[in-house]
């Protein structure tokens, strides 16, 4: 470890104990505002939507890093976006494009030049994916205000859900009117023109529950060209079927329409941060999304063992002007899963395990036109892309004592990719490709006591190329990429102390082969290409503490917590980049928060986000180009101690910093390049809620 990188781990922790540390998922009940809507202890509890308390039962017999994130613990704010929702989680380096939902996520250095879209992690909801058949996907059909809590498995930690990929699985959890009986009303806005509503109903009665929820977003953003405007409903009917099985159906739909103001150059970041280059306000450029998923989960647990069976299938309808062209796709996915989990005794030792096969399918009609002010013009490109991806996988525990178990897992994928070219007057561009792959883990978990653990696993992970990879809007075609594999080998430990005080410790390194890198195409708009990196290294510390500094005879208390995130990513011995550093994000990335609270109700909580060190936009390593340090300072403040009413004020970025929120990469930047999206200015948000 380098004497900088030491010395950012000691001033963080440093930091972290000024307040001492938060135990959030222990202080979230009693501190933090619960929305959206009443969460009381329901009669009968549900198979298909495991409580928070279950949820971290199951997630805690993973040997690797792995979170748990109660919706409480980002609702006593703004709640908008991807950020907002998984701040303090260590090892989630997740940053909003425009102030909007639309982020660029980053977990183990999976993601990292993807400046558009997502890649390299799974996104579900309620277990099953939201990503593509092809393993893209997009943020918009998250609605931070429909979760009752997050599952974040970090890398192949993922293969609870069939997933092998270096950056993991991030699963959001809905309410149900078990868990979220009642009504509840939520307004709020602030900076920007911001204005959210939400109105959200739960019910149980005998073996039917259900929940709905309706969210209402607008917003004018920091920047020009950055209007915004979302409807999303989210929506589950359950019913039990007996005392040991129970089908749930769930469904949402969205409609998303947001302004694109595109990335600046370093000059025009630097001279005006909320200005949109002309091309994208004359041409008009924006992402109109309409889309539905409808989803159905049923669960039978007989004793030890429990079938799941899941089915989806998703539409989506997407109009995306930009500056060279208008792209139109129509999408259907479906897809079909299976997981039996068992307990049996192997040699007078306790042995538990998951079997399960994932069958994801998809077809896409990518069209492109001429943009002409944001209208289609000609037709300059067709194609359909069909998709499909099988997954078996198996996992097991077997307990050498009743304190320590040894967990080996094993995935076999199959994925095939073909393109059909439809437009054949510039030539034929059909293609096809398969990609089988088999992914082996093994790891150790020792629980010397009840809330102490240590693990190691080493694992193997793989990620075929996405559809934007493989045909990218600037030069359609089938591109010759390979699969992006990994080895990674991770330690770490977790746990409590007294109820007090908590951790969650994980270092990793992985060795990655052919890794995918989007490179930015200069007088694209921001649009990309993608290659094989032949060799790189990705290693790193997620380090997260919290826990309460101080209680007073009354009541009163001073919490705090921490998360901090470090990333070593680099080329191995690469011809031309030697071993640089692969651009995209920061080195080091922390998050901490004081709480005070009173038991009337009132609390409020500095906070600062800070990144130390700049990073650099380009894989020459070009200094004059990196981003800046920067140090956010925010505070939040509210009261939940009425009976169904609570409000909250949040601030951000209190002395107006000037900072860049994430970047496309290049091979070479240079004064032209587009890469750089600034980060919002001083904001103030507030809200309010009744639950009733």
């Amino acid at each position: 470890m380098s004497s900088t990188l030491r010395a950012t781990v000691v001033a963080s922790i440093g930091l972290a104990f000024v307040p001492s540390i938060l135990r959030a998922e222990e202080l979230a009940q009693s501190q933090a505002p619960t929305m959206p809507a009443i969460t009381v202890t329901a009669p009968t509890a549900s198979l298909t939507v495991p409580s928070v308390k279950q949820a971290e039962e199951q997630i805690n017999k993973t040997p690797g890093g792995v979170e748990v994130v109660p919706a409480t613990r980002y609702l006593d704010g703004r709640a908008t976006t991807m950020k907002d929702m998984l701040e303090y989680t260590p090892g989630v380096w997740v940053q909003s494009k425009y102030g909007q939902e639309d982020s660029k996520l980053v977990i183990r250095g999976s993601g990292l030049s993807r400046n558009f879209h997502l890649r390299g992690i799974r996104l579900l909801q309620d277990g099953s994916p939201i990503n593509q058949a092809d393993g893209s996907g997009d943020f918009h059909e998250i609605d931070p205000l429909a979760q009752q809590y997050i599952e974040v498995y970090k890398g192949a930690n993922a293969l609870r859900y069939g997933a092998a990929t270096l950056g993991g699985a991030i699963n959001f959890v809905s309410p149900t009117g078990r868990s979220n009986p009642g009504y509840a009303a939520r307004f709020y806005g602030g900076s920007y023109q911001t204005f959210g509503e939400q109105a959200a109903a739960g019910f149980n009665d005998g073996p039917w529950d259900a929940w709905l929820s309706f969210t209402n977003l607008s917003g004018n953003g920091f920047r020009q060209h950055t209007n915004q405007s979302l409807q999303r409903v989210n929506g589950n009917v359950g019913a039990q079927i007996g005392s040991n099985a129970e089908t749930r159906f769930f469904l949402s739909g969205n409609q998303v329409r947001n302004q694109i103001p595109g990335s600046l150059t370093q000059q025009q970041y630097l001279t005006d941060p909320q200005q949109g280059p002309l091309a994208n306000v004359l041409q008009n450029a924006r992402r109109d999304v309409d889309s539905f998923r409808f989803a159905n989960t049923t669960v039978i647990d007989i004793g030890e063992d429990a079938l799941t069976l899941q089915g989806f299938v998703k539409s989506k309808y997407l109009f995306h002007p930009l500056t060279f062209a208008v792209i139109d796709n129509n999408l259907l996915d479906w897809g079909l899963t299976g997981q039996y989990k068992g307990s049996r005794s192997v040699a007078g030792h306790r042995n538990d395990f998951v079997l399960g096969v994932n069958y994801f399918a998809g077809t896409n009609r990518n069209k492109q036109f001429a943009n002409n002010f944001g209208v289609p013009g000609a037709l300059t490109n067709d194609n359909t892309e069909n998709s499909t991806s099988i997954e078996v996988y198996g996992e097991n525990w077997f307990y050498v004592t009743p304190e320590v178990s040894i967990v080996t897992g094993l995935q076999l994928n199959w994925q095939t990719r073909v393109l059909t070219d439809n437009y054949l007057v510039n030539g034929n561009d059909s293609g096809s490709a398969a990609y089988f792959e088999v992914n082996p883990k093994i790891g150790a978990l020792w629980e010397p006591r009840p809330g102490l653990q240590f693990f190691a696993n080493v694992s193997r992970a793989s990620e075929p190329p996405t559809w934007s990879e493989l045909n990218p809007s600037v030069a359609p075609g089938f591109a010759p990429l390979a699969p992006q594999t990994s080895w990674t080998a991770e330690i770490g430990t977790r746990g409590t102390i007294g109820g007090q005080f908590g951790w969650d410790l994980s270092i990793y390194r992985s060795w990655v082969k052919n890794e995918l890198q989007l490179l930015v195409v200069p007088g694209f708009g921001g649009s990309a290409i993608a290659i094989n990196i032949p060799n790189a290294i990705h290693q790193g510390i997620e380090l997260g503490l919290n826990g309460t500094a101080w209680q007073g005879e009354k009541g009163d208390r001073l919490t705090g917590r921490m998360a901090l995130t470090v990333g070593d990513y680099r080329f191995d011995n690469n011809p031309t980049y030697g071993n640089n550093q692969l651009p995209g994000a920061p080195p080091y990335y922390i998050q901490a928060e004081a709480r005070y609270a009173t038991p009337g109700g009132f609390y409020v909580s500095p906070n600062v986000e800070w990144v130390p060190q700049g990073y650099y936009v380009d894989n020459v390593n070009n200094p004059a180009f990196m981003t800046s340090p920067y140090a956010l300072l925010g505070v939040k403040a509210g009261y939940t101690g009425y009976k169904g009413l609570e409000f909250f004020v949040d601030a951000r970025n209190l002395t107006n910093q000037m900072y860049v929120s994430n970047v496309g990469v290049t091979n070479t930047a240079s004064a032209a390049s587009q890469l750089y999206n600034p980060g919002s200015g001083a904001s103030v948000y507030a809200g309010i809620q009744a639950r009733f």
